[in-house]
């Protein structure tokens, strides 16, 4: 890597003009390189990413733009040991890396999964559609599209990877290109990343580009189609979103701040329990982890206020364990903060916070430091205050020092708890270590209005928990209030952000045509051929088959109930009938959807290969000895599945809208099934 970092802009690397930005090695303080952005033309920058990237984003399907997640996932995954060496000297150790660099290649991987639960197009239906008229000709829906514009992500110097490939993973995914702007404190890590990714060729040109200064000016050319996103400090962030390009482009502005989150041990977790150790070992962990420069990081401690010594005590035992020094050595716990400005803003920062409390753990100054140099290096020993009057001394709601440093304070009971972890005015995390159900759910009703995630830790939960400070792809990452109001992840809510959701009416005919997806009550074309018989290719939504009729007998019934030992009352005894919905007895609604598979089964070999499964199904008429039902099987979707590999059949997913009718043509269920069925190009 040379001294001086370069900007990707444009699709070419370009050097940042001027002295630029110094970084330094957090370990050893010595010259890393410079980054910047002075000079740039912003308004070219995101125009280009507008006109280049997001066409090219936007042609492709949510399965072409999973499946183009997953192979870059795959690659870095290959090139990742370069950045675990690099990340080293912003003061990680390996462990602490393994979060930023494998958590963020799994952020994509989990993405690229989440292609399997949306459509092979470039957009998809939200919901389910709304019938808006008495005879059904006029209905409406909710479409999601990719935003027009340009997604600008603002990252945290904490995260330089991580940070940087959860945010791409959902706009990449929605189909909208980005921006990234790394803190320049940290950019060099990034830098090294997006060189490997441009180099891969994966992503479209325009698709991302890179910002390694301060990118002062970057949010001044936004557009209504543009969406920002900022993780870092609550003061930054309220600064920005406030800018008058934000409000008066009214640009969607998800913000995720630090945040003074918080733990809590219920009075069931006495010492000696196994609820009392997690509590500890879960702490130490949150304090020394990444040098406690997580935004998820526990500051607060709350317990029993007759167990607040015994917790004191057991924890600097604890924390005793804690080796500070190179995170390069063998034995070494924790490395330095990020940087020597770092130190020195942790520094007033316990300084203010020990103005109402005491510090009964750690030392500002007084510290050993394993193979490196103390003076040299950004280093900060774990520090432990106690706070014996939060509901008066405030302070410890209102300030946090993002490092190794955490505040204990007591409590009398569970209100008082939930009174003092809401205090912080809104939390990425908090945690409550108890096996009392009880006393879980209070918590958890009443702190989860001020909190983004809520954990329960215990002996059961343990063993395969991610902890406190782990966010998952698959749950929302973000809090309310001091946290910063956003959400982040959160599966398939992440790519939301990324795209608008239009209304759209008009006869369903019409809008199954526009969606590609069949609309009940549109067009429902006879096939001459039995939709079975027909390749992937070659089925067209909302053409329908029409079976023969069966009429219901008794035997029908008899015969289910003891082919499946279902022997309930209705279906069996019509004596045992009254007070129910039902005249007599009634057929089972797994035979009715089982008579109506045999129906419409076409069973010759054919290009159907399976039952993919059953995704929603509703039993809506009692159906009666003697009633004769029919089945209409209309095509309602498809998509393309991609090959393994070369042996792979070519094939994809057609899902199939069931109707069961009765002699009165009155719907007595409907189901929605899925067939595997290959593509033209196999062969049978």
């Amino acid at each position: 890597m040379s001294a001086k970092l370069h900007n990707y802009l444009q699709g070419a690397w370009i050097p940042h003009d001027g002295d630029g930005i110094p970084q330094f090695d957090a370990i050893d303080g010595t010259l890393i390189g410079t980054c910047g952005s002075e000079g740039l033309d912003y308004s070219s920058i995101l125009r280009y990413a507008r006109e280049v990237g997001g066409p090219a984003l936007r042609k492709l399907s949510f399965q072409e733009r999973g499946r183009m997640l997953k192979a870059l996932a795959l690659f870095l995954s290959e090139h990742k040991e370069k950045y675990y060496t690099l990340s080293y000297r912003s003061g990680a150790t390996r462990a602490d890396s393994w979060i930023d660099i494998d958590g963020g290649i799994g952020t994509l991987f989990t993405y690229a999964s989440l292609r399997r639960k949306l459509p092979d197009t470039p957009w998809y239906l939200d919901g389910e559609a709304a019938r808006l008229s008495k005879a059904g000709s006029f209905i409406g829906h909710h479409l999601m599209v990719p935003k027009h514009g340009v997604a600008i992500h603002i990252n945290a110097f904490n995260f330089p990877i991580w940070g940087m490939l959860e945010k791409l993973s959902a706009n990449l995914l929605a189909g909208m290109p980005a921006v990234v702007k790394p803190s320049e404190v940290t950019s060099y890590v990034s830098e090294l990343m997006v060189r490997d990714i441009v180099a891969s060729g994966i992503l479209p040109a325009g698709a991302l580009q890179l910002v390694c200064g301060s990118g002062v000016g970057i949010l001044n050319e936004l557009s209504e189609q543009d969406v920002v996103t900022f993780t870092g400090s609550a003061e930054t962030g309220r600064m920005l979103r406030a800018l008058p390009s934000v409000i008066q482009n009214s640009v969607p502005f998800n913000m995720e701040a630090d945040s003074l989150n918080a733990i809590v041990l219920a009075p069931d977790g006495t010492p000696g329990t196994p609820t009392f150790e997690l509590f500890l070992k879960e702490i130490r962990r949150e304090m020394t982890s990444k040098t406690g420069q997580k935004c998820t990081a526990i500051r607060r401690i709350f317990v029993p206020e007759n167990l607040i010594e015994t917790v004191q005590g057991s924890l600097g035992k604890m924390l005793d364990q804690t080796t500070l020094g190179d995170p390069r050595t063998e034995g070494v716990r924790m490395g330095p903060l990020v940087s020597k400005t770092q130190q020195q803003e942790v520094r007033q920062k316990v300084r203010q916070l020990l103005q109402h409390s005491q510090l009964v753990y750690g030392d500002l100054d007084q510290f050993e430091v394993k193979s490196a140099s103390k003076e040299k290096g950004a280093f900060f020993a774990p520090m432990l205050l106690r706070n014996d009057r939060p509901l008066v001394q405030t302070n410890s709601h209102e300030i946090e020092a993002f490092g190794p440093v955490s505040t204990l304070m007591p409590y009398r009971d569970l209100a008082e708890a939930i009174a003092l972890v809401n205090m912080g005015k809104g939390s990425l995390v908090s945690t409550v270590a108890t096996t009392d159900p009880a006393f879980a759910q209070e918590y958890v009703m009443e702190a989860a209005a001020y909190h983004g995630r809520i954990l329960i830790l215990n002996e059961q939960s343990a063993p395969e928990s991610t902890g406190h400070g782990s966010p998952m792809p698959l749950l929302s990452h973000g809090g309310p209030g001091r946290a910063g109001g956003g959400e982040e992840l959160g599966g398939l809510r992440g790519i939301k952000h990324y795209l608008q959701r239009t209304a759209i009416q008009g006869h369903p005919t019409m809008l199954g045509q526009i969606t590609e997806v069949y609309q009940v009550g549109g067009a429902q074309p006879e096939v001459s051929i039995h939709p079975f018989r027909k390749y992937f290719e070659e089925l067209v939504i909302g053409e329908t088959l029409t079976t023969h009729k069966h009429t219901v007998t008794e035997t029908d019934i008899v015969n289910f109930a003891n082919l499946t030992g279902d022997h309930f009352y209705a279906h069996v005894d019509e004596t045992a009938l009254e007070g129910t919905p039902f005249e007599r007895r009634v057929a089972h609604g797994y035979w009715i959807l089982s008579k109506a598979a045999g129906m419409f089964v076409e069973p010759r070999k054919g290009p159907v290969m399976l039952n993919y499964g059953l995704e929603e199904c509703r039993f809506t008429k009692p159906v009666y000895p003697g009633m004769t039902i029919g089945v209409r099987l209309t095509a309602k979707e498809k998509i393309a599945q991609e090959q393994r590999d070369e042996n792979d059949v070519p094939k994809g997913i057609v899902k199939w809208l069931v109707e069961v009718f009765d002699q009165n043509d009155e719907t007595v269920a409907i189901a929605t099934i899925l067939t595997l069925v290959k593509k033209k190009s196999s062969t049978i």
